[in-house]
């Protein structure tokens, strides 16, 4: 393990080789990415598999959930015949390659098997990532995990065929926000270009993640909206509202169907910060925040067991409603 790279920059050249070396080397790799993955996880992971397994590797790649299923949202993208069950995952990997995890246990099922992996390569780019690999590959200053994954791809002296472009291009649109961040610098656009340029099809990949869902989304999202709740104290403003499992229920919604809510519920002009709490099928409460840059969400959500960015974070609570979102009040 190294240190914390929480106050960390920029890769070094160093550990770029070892990277190198050790992904050279190995005849089968194991990729991971986070529970409940997005399109920078997923997409990331998906493009170094198949990256790797186009120069002959054995790949495996999965996420760590019990109920183990790739979101609707991101059934289009190429390469999930690389994707395997958590229970078929390698017990024990030679070199194992973690994308978009700031922590182990946000490797749910496969934590264990991480901690045993003789060497663990973390690609990331959260600013709460603790170094947790045994080659680290974190860039806070990077817009996505995708643009760390293309230069990844790029110094193995890989190809990246449209298949790729397709997983790098979704990992890198969603955690811009459709290039509407302040993460969206010169080169993110630059990044975009290339990866367009091997014949994406824009359109429909937009179509896929952003203008599509069953109509019982359209019944729950007037439920949240309804119940949504506003303390102009809290915060510099906080909005808030939640969703729970009866609310999926009612309507056979899977949990990441409700993921793109709380991008409605961030409009509100009266709040810097937004919260929605997602009750997951366990129980628990997955609680995503964002901010508008008056807060630092992610000192918040890091202190009550989650991390992420200063804009974005998230945590998980076991706690009732009422008493998970008086600890985050307390803390803004």
């Amino acid at each position: 393990m190294t240190a914390d790279l929480r106050d960390g920059g920029p890769v070094s050249g160093r550990d770029w080789d070892r990277a190198v070396e050790l992904i050279s080397s190995a005849d089968e790799i194991a990729l991971a990415c986070h529970v409940s993955p997005d399109g920078d996880a997923l997409g990331s992971t998906l493009a170094v598999g198949l990256a790797l397994r186009a120069a002959g590797k054995r790949v495996t790649a999965s996420f760590g959930e019990r109920r183990f299923r790739v979101p609707r949202l991101l059934r289009f993208l190429p390469g999930q015949e690389l994707l395997a069950e958590p229970a078929d995952y390698p017990a024990a990997p030679e070199v194992m390659i973690t994308f978009d995890v700031p922590t182990v246990g946000r490797l749910g099922t496969l934590t264990d098997t991480t901690c045993k992996a003789r060497e663990l390569i973390v690609v990331d780019h959260h600013p709460s990532n603790t170094g947790f690999g045994t080659v680290n590959l974190v860039d806070p200053g990077a817009a996505a995990t995708a643009v760390l994954a293309e230069e990844l791809i790029d110094r193995l002296g890989l190809p990246i065929d449209q298949a790729i472009a397709t997983c790098l291009y979704v990992g890198l649109v969603t955690d811009t926000g459709s290039f509407k961040h302040s993460s969206t610098t010169p080169e993110v656009h630059a990044m975009a270009a290339r990866l367009v340029a091997t014949g994406l099809n824009t359109e429909e990949i937009a179509r896929e993640l952003w203008d599509r869902s069953p109509f019982g989304y359209l019944k729950v999202l007037g439920a949240v909206l309804d119940r949504v709740r506003l303390e102009p104290e809290v915060g510099g403003g906080l909005v808030w509202t939640y969703v729970t499992r009866a609310d999926r229920a009612a309507y056979g919604l899977p949990y990441d169907e409700v993921e793109g809510i709380i991008d409605v519920v961030r409009r509100t002009d009266e709040a810097d910060v937004t919260a929605v709490l997602k009750e997951d099928d366990d129980g628990a409460w997955q609680v995503s925040t964002r901010s508008k840059g008056g807060v630092d969400v992610s000192r918040v959500c890091a202190a009550l067991g989650g991390g992420g960015h200063a804009k974005a974070a998230g945590f998980t609570s076991h706690l009732p409603l009422e008493e998970t979102i008086a600890s985050l009040r307390a803390l803004l």
